[in-house]
């Protein structure tokens, strides 16, 4: 029996969005179960069920009439649909997910389904080195396949979004015995040069979640916030977030030997992202705070050293 209606959202996702967005996504969340029942209809799906993940969408699993199965993923905000159906799209063919079908006006899209099954298929036994390896991919096909001027810009958003906000919590927030380590740390705010050269589609959101395997035990990268700028925010942000706490020189260093770009130049990035991080961990009372700050530490003590043998 088709199956063309779902219930309400997963109180889980609800909340993880009422957090994201705050009390205004209230209505979007009540028709999320009909925006999801019209794109079933119009691509004649059968939906499955909700699976409860994200932060800034609902995602539901649904068949096509042939029995292959995808996810339903609607989004909140509209440009964020935009953005990300217009990366993958640029993508086509790479090492993303790909889009099956995409509604403007409802602002949801039926992606395929990686590995089978909500998460993907298992993950290899050398994830980095591959992960690393579809991302100098994902690089290179933005960087030749780049033609849109509708995707944000790195340089907007460090300038009006992420030194504004540092400036702002540095001010407000008490830091205790992380002020040192902060202010170690807010140079490499001023460090940064974009290489105008290797200008490129970036992901921009590579956690650990975001990279799924299909059954061949190759990365997928999912839910991308897609910008153009220089790829060592990617490199960066891959070296800081992908495990946090975990594995940081391992990953700068395969970083760096995978995109051909000195440690040197990839730490300051990688600072301001765990300054920026941490700074936020500590605004928002997450536990995660102090395994930033570890972070942060490593890659003050580890970036003279890899200065001096460069």
């Amino acid at each position: 029996m088709t199956k063309r209606t779902l219930g309400g959202v997963p109180a889980g996702c609800r909340q993880r969005l009422l957090a994201h967005y705050g009390p205004a996504v209230k209505p979007w969340l009540d028709a999320v179960p009909g925006l999801l029942a019209r794109a079933a209809g119009r691509w004649q799906l059968s939906l499955g069920s909700y699976h409860d993940a994200g932060h800034a969408s609902v995602i539901a699993t649904a068949a096509r009439p042939d029995g292959r199965p995808l996810l339903l993923k609607a989004w909140v905000d509209p440009s964020r649909f935009q953005h990300e159906v217009e990366a993958l799209r640029l993508w086509l063919r790479g090492p993303t997910v790909e889009v099956v079908e995409a509604a403007d006006d409802l602002a949801v899209a039926a992606l395929e389904l990686i590995g089978g099954q909500p998460g993907g298929a298992n993950r290899p036994r050398r994830e980095l080195q591959t992960v690393a390896a579809a991302l100098h991919g994902l690089h290179t096909l933005g960087r030749h396949r780049l033609r849109s001027e509708r995707l944000p810009l790195l340089t907007d958003y460090l300038a009006y979004e992420v030194r504004p906000r540092i400036e702002r919590r540095m001010r407000v927030l008490d830091l205790g015995d992380w002020s040192p380590l902060v202010e170690a740390g807010l140079p490499s705010v001023a460090e940064l040069e974009e290489g105008s050269r290797r200008t490129t589609v970036l992901h921009a959101d590579l956690y650990r979640e975001n990279v799924l395997f299909d059954w061949r035990g190759h990365p997928r990268l999912i839910d991308p916030l897609p910008m153009v700028g220089d790829p060592a925010f990617d490199w960066a942000f891959w070296t800081v977030y992908y495990d946090l706490g975990r594995g940081t020189p391992v990953r700068l260093a395969i970083a760096s030997r995978t995109s051909r770009t000195p440690v040197p130049v990839l730490a300051p990035w990688c600072r301001l992202l765990a300054v920026d991080g941490l700074l936020f961990y500590v605004e928002s009372g997450d536990p995660r705070a102090p395994l930033m700050a570890g972070v942060l530490s490593d890659l003050l003590a580890t970036a003279p050293t890899s200065r001096s043998g460069s």
